[in-house]
């Protein structure tokens, strides 16, 4: 008996629509047609198909605090102070509850799986972590949770948060983050690189570092992305790093930003764009050369084969005041931002929070619309893959690991009445 039968679901365009037959969790058949007895049946007749929306870097424990202390500069610095101010006064029910609303919204928007970044650091300690770990196994029939270790704060600057990072990592963090811009030197600034690989590769697990974060590369401890790829490829640890941001890497002139892009592309490199975020903090300070839009290049690391994905981020927090952690609000952003319009650009945008964002998460092998898959997947309202971005429909169904999470029903009605005929 197959648990669900998706009926004349369109997974490619150009391509007839299929049925997907759905057991025990996973795809047990895909083809034109499937006559087998389901315990139920959704008709999608037609509808765009896709595997479920990832988002592979966003700060939980940070989200919703924009209303208690706005950053009224917009810049990153007083960004990090006004959530330094926050973290020291939030409670575990709070981070929870804010939290909370943020997975909902995701859910809602057809989101499988996420990477959380909560910060580790002396001032909230672990609470980021272990609210993290908690809304792992709260949330587990809806979303996966992936928990990143992430030193907001620096290593060296903040002593004690290697041994909270090593504490995180016993408590069931997975992935070991990195903040290296935000240490005092560019010497500290290597040897916090240095020392989230040797974390990391003690244990198993990797990387993900936000990196590059600026307006421009003059300052070194913003132009780690050349050090981070030879220490990956030194260490053997290709495939398993990722940087997150890396804005800067646009500002350097067209050759040596050519080079660095080769080496991440042969280090595979991961790169997370972070759009919403990045327009918005930077370029905000007057340049008199090379003013830039503060962008991750992506169509540039496309070209040199680096896996480029994006993600929401921050929501409406100090960094972003905005954001309902829907990917394809932030996949239409940085189509505009990017200039991603043709056809083509907009199936590879679509790619970056779907494949691409499951290559960052490690989640290939079990990831997409297949036979054998996990059945993580989402029908949305609209006829063709390729109208998706266009429409920005509603997504209809959302399927997490075989089972229905969420159905969206609404009814629009035009009143043509009061159309004018202007015929005569």
């Amino acid at each position: 008996m197959t648990d669900i039968l998706i009926r004349q679901a369109l997974v490619q365009d150009g391509e007839p629509p299929v049925d997907i037959a759905i057991a025990n969790g996973r795809i047990a058949a895909i083809d034109r047609r499937i006559d087998a007895p389901a315990r139920r049946v959704i008709e999608a007749a037609g509808r765009a198909t896709l595997p479920g929306l990832l988002e592979p870097h966003i700060h939980l424990d940070k989200a919703l605090l924009e209303s208690r202390m706005p950053n009224r500069s917009g810049t990153l610095d007083e960004a990090i102070r006004v959530t330094g101010q926050l973290k020291r006064e939030q409670t575990r029910e709070d981070v929870l509850e804010r939290s909370r609303r943020v997975l909902d919204m995701a859910v809602r928007h057809g989101t499988v799986a996420l990477r959380c970044q909560p910060d580790v650091d002396p001032i909230q300690g672990l609470l980021g972590v272990e609210t993290a770990l908690q809304l792992q196994q709260e949330y587990a029939a809806l979303v996966d949770l992936q928990v990143v270790a992430f030193p907001q704060e620096g290593i060296l600057k903040a002593p004690g948060t290697l041994e909270l990072l090593e504490e995180a990592i016993a408590l069931g963090a997975t992935v070991v983050g990195g903040c290296p811009y935000n240490e005092r030197s560019w010497n500290a600034t290597q040897v916090h690189i240095d020392t989230v690989f040797d974390l990391a590769q003690r244990h198993g697990l990797d990387i993900d570092m936000h990196a590059d974060f600026a307006d421009d590369a003059s300052d070194p401890r913003f132009s780690a992305a050349a050090y981070i790829a030879r220490k990956t490829i030194d260490t053997r640890y290709q495939g398993h790093v990722t940087l997150g941001h890396v804005t800067s890497l646009g500002a350097l002139g067209h050759e040596h930003a050519a080079d660095v892009m080769a080496l991440l592309a042969e280090a595979r490199v991961h790169i997370v764009t972070l759009p919403a975020t990045d327009l918005y903090l930077g370029g905000r300070k007057e340049l008199t050369l090379n003013p830039r839009r503060t962008l991750t290049p992506v169509q540039a690391l496309r070209q040199a084969g680096v896996n480029v994905a994006f993600a929401s981020n921050n929501i409406r927090n100090a960094f972003t005041p905005f954001g309902t952690a829907d990917p394809l609000q932030m996949a239409l952003l940085l189509a505009h931002a990017a200039q991603l319009g043709t056809p083509d650009d907009q199936a590879f945008v679509l790619q970056m929070c779907t494949q691409n964002a499951a290559s960052v998460m490690g989640l290939d092998g079990d990831y997409g619309i297949a036979a054998g898959k996990q059945a993580d997947l989402l029908i949305l309202d609209t006829l063709r893959v390729s109208d998706v971005l266009l429409d920005m429909p509603a997504r209809l169904w959302v399927i997490k690991r075989g089972a229905v999470t969420v159905e969206t029903q609404h009814t629009c009605r035009v009143h043509r009445a009061f159309r004018k005929d202007l015929a005569s």
